[in-house]
């Protein structure tokens, strides 16, 4: 049983377990978005959000603090210019998982793990629906329903001549 043990250990010793999430943790950083099984997309979430975290104040040492995870000077660089530029105002929530289905090979279950200010796409979505949920409203719809109608009722009925 697993009562109160908070960190998957992903079948790795300490240092094994560091060095992989340090690694992908610079990978999101760097190109946004990264595909991983899902046990190990959910630590990486748990791994990389205070980073996140830290990096929106920008002061010498929480720049140390969050080298000292990552051991990568561009991540660090990225990750406390654009990524932190996208998210300042964001409260928390910075990465998304997606599951994808199974691998091939041994049937893992696989994610895609993301930064949510960073997928155009999502993005996109989400201001077309915003701007056609505002256009339209009941009031309009029933509105212009009626005077269809009422125009219908009033119109001529034409009779056809071929019975």
């Amino acid at each position: 049983m697993r009562h109160g043990n908070t960190v998957n250990k992903l079948s790795r010793t300490a240092s094994h377990r560091a060095a992989l999430l340090s690694n992908m943790a610079s990978s999101l950083i760097l190109h946004k978005r990264i595909k991983t099984t899902v046990a190990k997309a959910k630590a990486l979430r748990k791994y990389v959000e205070p980073l996140i975290t830290k990096a929106k104040a920008d002061n010498t040492n929480n720049r140390r603090v969050v080298f000292s995870y990552l051991q990568n000077k561009d991540s660090v660089k990225e990750l406390f210019g654009t990524v932190a530029d996208k998210i300042a105002a964001r409260p928390g929530g910075y990465t998304r998982i997606l599951k994808l289905g199974n691998r091939l090979g041994d049937n893992a279950e696989m994610a895609v793990i993301e930064l949510v200010d960073f997928n155009e796409l999502m993005l996109a979505e989400s201001k077309g629906a915003k701007k056609a949920a505002k256009g339209r409203t009941r009031r309009a719809g029933s509105k212009k329903k009626a005077e269809t109608t009422a125009a219908a009722d009033t119109a001529p009925e034409e009779t056809s001549t071929h019975e």
